[in-house]
């Protein structure tokens, strides 16, 4: 089973990004994407935190293959990074990662990993030496909390208009939002399936999680 897995959090790719960056990886590699996973978070939890994350590790089988955007999608701490990358390489789970090109397996040695780990590290001392926000990261925002409903909205078809109405916000602050987070460009031809909105209410850290087969499953029906 190959997985396409993406984190949405402030000053990260946005989940369309994400999901171009793998899917054109995926097609360079002659993978196919079979699920994908989307983790949303709003606030940067600890790997103890993140309780559906760790549900989604456990339900990994041998021989499955995650493929992702960055390695900072899951986790930009090192030692995290560490624990997850050992968890998946002993139970035979191969790891994609995209912007590198780089696909880790139970051969791949630390030589090979340590570079990537020190890239993020990099990354991560060269953001806090920063003065203020890095040209192009997106900060976070108060329309963060709302953006499991928003995307619910937009599958449904609602217009700007009808979902500031429905959530109590400025119509213009919320186009912003859509449009700087690329949720529209997820959205068309996605492949997520929202689970309904009334049960992201407040959400903090919630898995979504939509079988590319249930997709395909719908072309044949509309083929037929």
């Amino acid at each position: 089973m190959n997985y396409a897995y993406l984190r949405q959090m402030p000053e990260s790719h946005t989940m369309s990004e994400q999901q171009r960056t793998i899917l054109s990886y995926a097609l360079t590699q002659g993978l196919e994407i079979d699920k994908e996973v989307v983790e949303y978070s709003n606030k940067n939890h600890l790997i103890e935190e993140r309780d559906k994350f760790e549900e989604f590790m456990h339900s990994l089988e041998e021989g499955s293959a995650v493929i992702i955007d960055t390695l900072s999608v899951l986790s930009n701490r090192t030692e995290e990074l560490i624990k997850i990358i050992n968890c998946m390489l002993s139970r035979e789970i191969v790891l994609h990662i995209a912007t590198a090109k780089t696909k880790m397996n139970r051969e791949t040695t630390v030589v090979e990993i340590f570079p990537l780990l020190n890239d993020l590290r990099e990354a991560q001392k060269a953001k806090s030496n920063l003065i203020g926000r890095p040209k192009g990261s997106r900060s976070s925002s108060k329309f963060d909390k709302y953006q499991p409903q928003v995307i619910s909205f937009l599958k449904e078809g609602m217009n700007v208009s009808a979902i500031s109405r429905e959530l109590a916000v400025s119509r213009s602050s919320l186009k912003d939002y859509i449009e700087s987070r690329g949720l529209r460009e997820l959205i068309e031809g996605s492949w997520m399936e929202i689970v309904p909105h009334s049960d992201l209410t407040g959400a903090d850290n919630t898995l979504l999680v939509c079988p590319f087969e249930q997709d395909k499953l719908h072309k044949k029906e509309r083929i037929q």
